[in-house]
Order: C-alpha cells, then sequence, then structure tokens
C-alpha cells in the first residue's frame, strides 16, 4: 500500500483496516531506512498510527501540521513525498533529521529544539484569523517538551486568544492520564462531537443567565463532571482549552473520529486533544529500551545491535562525566544539572553513584541555570551540563542570575563546534561569542581530553564566580588521562611546539589539527610556533604579545562563530598597538557567517575553512614573498 501513496492527498479516502496496513508499512520502512542511516527511531515509531491519521482527516499542507522539535517526524517525511530521500537521511545533502521549512511544503516550520511548536502555530492560526483564512492548524507536542516554560507561555496565550487551534498532546512517557481503553475512546467521541459541544455551549449560555452565585456553582458543576469524566484536562480548562482524551494513539478507531469530530466542530477556541502512545512501537528492543534507541547509529535489525566505533579512545562526554563523578566522591559540595540529558552530557553515571546530588531538570535550560545559582547561593557546587546549543536558551539567565551576582555556577558546554548529521539545529558554534561578551565568566576550551581532566578538577575548585568548560562531540585524540589532575592557572595558555617566522594560535580541539597542518608545513621547510590559548577569558596576553612581537605573522584557528575567540585577540591586537606597525600579519580562521547544512563534522569544517588544509593554505600564503602574493593575486582576478 505504501507505493501507491505520492503524497496525503492518496491517504484521504482510505478505510480504517487500510489506514492500519499503511501504518505498519511505514513502521517497517522507517526501522529499514533508519538500521542503515542512524537516526532518531523510538519517537519516530511511537507516532506512526497518529501520523496518518492525521494526513487522512487533515488537508495537509493547506492545514498546517508543526511537528515539536522533529525527532518524530519520519513517518511525516514518507508520507509526504520524501519516501526516496530517506535513503539518504542526515547524510551530506540528503534529507534532514527534522522538519525543515525549504525541504517540503509539508513542513510550515523548521524544528530541532523543543517546545517551539504551539508558540508557532499559534502566530499561524492568528494569521489565518487576520487573513480571513479557514485553515486548520495543529501543533503535535511530546509530554517532554511540555515541561519547557515556553510551552505553557504559548498554551496560556491561547487560551487568552481564544485562537483556532488545535493541540495534540503526545503522552509517551509521563503517564500522566489513567489506562486508555475502550470507555475512555468512547468519552472522548462523545466530548469531541458537535452534539456534546453544543449542548455545552447551551449550558454555559443558560447559566450565564442565572444570578451570580448559581451561576459560578452551575459552571463549578460542569467543570467538575468534566473532570471527573476525563481525569487529566482540569489545568488545560484552566488555560482556556477544550481538553479531549485521554484515546489510545496506536488505535484507528479512537484516532480517526475523534480527529474528525474537532476538524468539523464550529466551536471558537483553542482544543486539545491528549494522546498516549508508546515509544518505539512495534519494534521489540526500542519498547524495551526507548532511551536507547533515542538516537541510534546503524543497528541489525534482528538482534537490534548497533554499530559501535572500534576506537578505544574516550569520548569528551564521557570524560567528563567520570571526571565530575571523581570530584564528586571527594567534595560532598558538588552536586550536577541536566535538562533531560542525563546520558548525552554523561551524568547517567553521576545520577546513579549520587542520586542526592543530581538533578534531571526536565527540559527547561532557563530553570536549569537559575535553579544553579540558587544552588550555588547556598554554598553548593553546582555543575550544569548542557549542549551548547540548548544554552542558547538560557542566555539571560547566565547574564543576570549567574554572572552579574558572581555567583560560582560552573558550565559543563558539550556539543560544542559541528556536529555533524543533526545539522545547523544542533551546531554548537555560537557559545563563545555569546558567552564571551559576558563579564566575569571564566571560559576554558578543553584541546583534549587530559585538558579536560585538568579543566573539571580545576572549576571544582574555582570559587570566584561563574566557569565554563567548552568540549566537543565525539572521542578524543587518545592522550593519557593525567592522575592525578591539576588545577590549572586560570587565563593562561600554553606553547606546545616551538617554531619560527609564523605562530599559530589555537583554541580548544583544533589543536590537534594545527599540530598536523605545522606537520605537514615543516616537510616544505617551514616551521610555525603552535600555541594553545586555553582559555577564551581571561585571554593571556602575555603569550599573545609575545608570539606577536617574535614573529612576521599570526594564525588564529578557532571552532566557533565570527564575534568569538579571533574578534577577542584581533581587537586586542589593535588596541595594543601591535597592528600599527604593519610588521605583524594576521589572519583568522572561524566559522563564516552562515549556517552549516548536516553533514559528518569533517565535511562540515572542510566547508568553513577550518580544517587541516585551510590553515596550511593560509600559512603559505602569509609568510609568502610579497611578488608571489600579487601573482597569486593576479592569477586569481
Amino acid at each position: 500500500m505504501l507505493d501507491q501513496i505520492r503524497d496525503p492527498q492518496d491517504m484521504r479516502d482510505l478505510t480504517l483496516l487500510q489506514l492500519e496496513q499503511l501504518s505498519a508499512e511505514v513502521r517497517s520502512e522507517i526501522i529499514r531506512v533508519v538500521s542503515r542511516n542512524g537516526g532518531h527511531l523510538s519517537a519516530s515509531l511511537g507516532v506512526v498510527e497518529l501520523t496518518t491519521a492525521l494526513h487522512h482527516v487533515f488537508n495537509t499542507p493547506e492545514d498546517r501540521l508543526i511537528w515539536d522539535v522533529g525527532h518524530q517526524s519520519y513517518p511525516h517525511k514518507i508520507l509526504t513525498g520524501r519516501r526516496e530521500a530517506m535513503e539518504t537521511l542526515r547524510q551530506a545533502g540528503g534529507a534532514s533529521g527534522f522538519t525543515h521549512r525549504h525541504e517540503s511544503p509539508y513542513d510550515p516550520f523548521g524544528a530541532g529544539h523543543s517546545s517551539t511548536s504551539i508558540s508557532a502555530g499559534l502566530g499561524m492560526a492568528a494569521g489565518a484569523r487576520i487573513l480571513g483564512d479557514k485553515r486548520h492548524v495543529i501543533a503535535v507536542i511530546g509530554d517532554g517538551s511540555m515541561s519547557a516554560g515556553m510551552a505553557y507561555e504559548a498554551l496560556n496565550n491561547a487560551g487568552a486568544m481564544q485562537a483556532r487551534l488545535i493541540v495534540i498532546l503526545n503522552d509517551n512517557d509521563m503517564s500522566i492520564a489513567p489506562p486508555v481503553g475502550a470507555m475512555s475512546a468512547y468519552l472522548s467521541r462523545l466530548l469531541s462531537s458537535k452534539s456534546f459541544l453544543s449542548f455545552r455551549e447551551l449550558a454555559r449560555g443558560m447559566a450565564s443567565h442565572l444570578p451570580k452565585p448559581l451561576e459560578r456553582t452551575a459552571r463549578r458543576a460542569e467543570e467538575y463532571a468534566r473532570s471527573f469524566v476525563t481525569g487529566s484536562g482540569t489545568l488545560f480548562e484552566e488555560l482556556g482549552f477544550y481538553y479531549v482524551g485521554p484515546i489510545d494513539g496506536h488505535r484507528m478507531e479512537h484516532l480517526v473520529p475523534v480527529l474528525r469530530n474537532v476538524r468539523d466542530s464550529d466551536r471558537e477556541g483553542p482544543v486539545l486533544i491528549h494522546v498516549v502512545t508508546r515509544k518505539g512501537m512495534g519494534y521489540g528492543p526500542a519498547e524495551e529500551a526507548p532511551d536507547r534507541y533515542h538516537g541510534v547509529s546503524r543497528f541489525d535489525i534482528r538482534t537490534g545491535e548497533m554499530e559501535t566505533s572500534k576506537s578505544q579512545k574516550p569520548s569528551y562526554t564521557s570524560v567528563f562525566g567520570r571526571t565530575l563523578l571523581h570530584e564528586a566522591t571527594r567534595d560532598p559540595s558538588i552536586v550536577a544539572i541536566t535538562a533531560a540529558m542525563p546520558s548525552g552530557t554523561g551524568l547517567d553515571m553521576f545520577a546513579e553513584a549520587c542520586p542526592d546530588r543530581y538533578f534531571d531538570v526536565g527540559i527547561a535550560e532557563q530553570h536549569a541555570v537559575t535553579f544553579a545559582a540558587g544552588l550555588a547561593c547556598e554554598g553548593l557546587k553546582p555543575f550544569v551540563a548542557l549542549y551548547s546549543s540548548f544554552l542558547q536558551r538560557g542566555f539571560d539567565q547566565v547574564v543576570h542570575d549567574v554572572a552579574l551576582q558572581k555567583l560560582p555556577v560552573r558550565f559543563g558546554i558539550d556539543r560544542a563546534g559541528f556536529v555533524g548529521a543533526d545539522g545547523a539545529t544542533h551546531c554548537g558554534v555560537f557559545d563563545m561569542a555569546f558567552m564571551g561578551c559576558i563579564p566575569d565568566l571564566v571560559i576554558a576550551c578543553a584541546a583534549d581530553e587530559a585538558d579536560l581532566v585538568h579543566m573539571v578538577h580545576t572549576a571544582a575548585a574555582f570559587n570566584d564566580g561563574p566557569f565554563v568548560i567548552r568540549y566537543p562531540r565525539g572521542e578524543g585524540v587518545g592522550v593519557t588521562l593525567p592522575e592525578p589532575p591539576q588545577i590549572l592557572e586560570i587565563g593562561k595558555g600554553r606553547v606546545v611546539r616551538e617554531g619560527s617566522r609564523v605562530a599559530i594560535l589555537s583554541i580548544g580541539t583544533r589543536l590537534e589539527t594545527c599540530l598536523e597542518a605545522a606537520d605537514t608545513l615543516a616537510r616544505e621547510g617551514i616551521t610555525p610556533t603552535v600555541a594553545d590559548a586555553r582559555f577564551m577569558k581571561p585571554l593571556d596576553w602575555d603569550l599573545i604579545e609575545s608570539l606577536a612581537r617574535s614573529h612576521e605573522a599570526l594564525l588564529l584557528v578557532e571552532e566557533g562563530s565570527i564575534g568569538g575567540f579571533v574578534s577577542h585577540v584581533s581587537t586586542g591586537l589593535m588596541n595594543r598597538g601591535l597592528l600599527d606597525s604593519g610588521a605583524l600579519k594576521v589572519r583568522g580562521l572561524y566559522i563564516p557567517d552562515e549556517f552549516f547544512p548536516h553533514g559528518t563534522p569533517a565535511s562540515q569544517r572542510a566547508a568553513a575553512g577550518i580544517d587541516h588544509t585551510a590553515i596550511v593554505a593560509t600559512v603559505r600564503e602569509m609568510i609568502a614573498p610579497a611578488a608571489a602574493v600579487s601573482d597569486k593575486k593576479a592569477a586569481r582576478g
């Protein structure tokens, strides 16, 4: 049946039995594609029937269907003309792992970060009302995403506006619903039907004509009756939504009638449909371990075994997690905070060993930062472990609640730099720019896993203000981990290799590539000095000035956006008068002012011009004789 579906128009006349068959085939297709390419498996398997029912009932793309985060968008993509493109899922030039406005008209809003769907949907619903369009707007949001304050801000606004918006709460983890069965499905169909809606409006109208005390009593009786029947809807009703549910998200005979009732209703105001689903549905290994199969590498469909790296090098994430746990065993004041990413940030081992000092606040980065500030006020040593791209959401809290008060909150910024297949939404390339502009922060950037151990140890001992440690996704370079670790001198870099004429000053894990480039240049008779800045704030100006005065050229290298390390060093060189004579050539390699799509980290670095090839070429040009440079420019012209 899936072979006959080119787009949702081909699904509109299918029977319930045919929709069930189609869902089974979509589920098999997802398992096959993800087993070959990797990707987000559990979430997508959990919404197959819901996705099929939504495209069957609603007139997409005229009706707007918005998926929160986008982890669960694979069945949506398969059913909207991108089945063949899924063979290139998350590969350079291929299908994005998230919804993407430029990929398909069926993706009205791009995703990648959580808790945005209701806000975006409300904006679209308000826009449709202004334009006089009668289209439906449906926002699908998971229960995990509902832990973010932004979701409740949008719910509150939608209720106050009485917007024509349908929110589907995909409840697959929180167990906020009672058991879902035939009676629940019947009641949901009843509560969403035109007859019940008309009766409810009539009852409300009659109540409004009663004396005030009786009116209040009548309204409370009606609300109590509904909450008694539905069990879970009181909160959403208080926010101004008409609540329907819970219903079984894997039963077409439950989903389709309710969706049709809501679609055909003439009622104004927002509706919330509570759908209960199961992550990993239909694939045994994913059902048993949905978190493990949330984001997967290639795997064997028969056994569920994932391909693992044969490298013996530890990942930066695991080094951070183990080092922090080691520090915590010696210092009972150390506490750890994450925002729904315990294994992703390496804090799962901390959670197991020190449960009383571990806090998972859910998808609530803003709260995580200020919560940590409160802990610091009480003399504890909080470590907040977040992905770089998610820390963006807590910028105001870092400025106002931590830095301004100079509170010793430690930040472990994971996934700093390019991240590969997750693409632009998850690229951790802006943190040095947006953190670097905040006063009173220490920002340390690990060059390798040994450096990361030293920095965690240093942060644990540092109590004079906020301390940021930046490190990338993936495995380290294979150096021996130090035992015992050292406390680093704040703001001090190091010369790693002595040379002449040209100096390469790197920050973070670009150091290894700079050393490899220096080896290439040495074979050509060019012997650069290679130095590691180690700290972006404060900068080691003794080191930088020494390099500037003893070399003809200085190349600055970072895996961060414009406005970061290179900008800070260049501005300092200018203000210190080190560029006045024109004797020193300075160049900077950083991530250009653009977004980079998904691919491999290596391909992203090459496209950004911060890889081995770019470093070698830039050094050659910097120290080439003037005539050779002129000839090169003329040739380009």
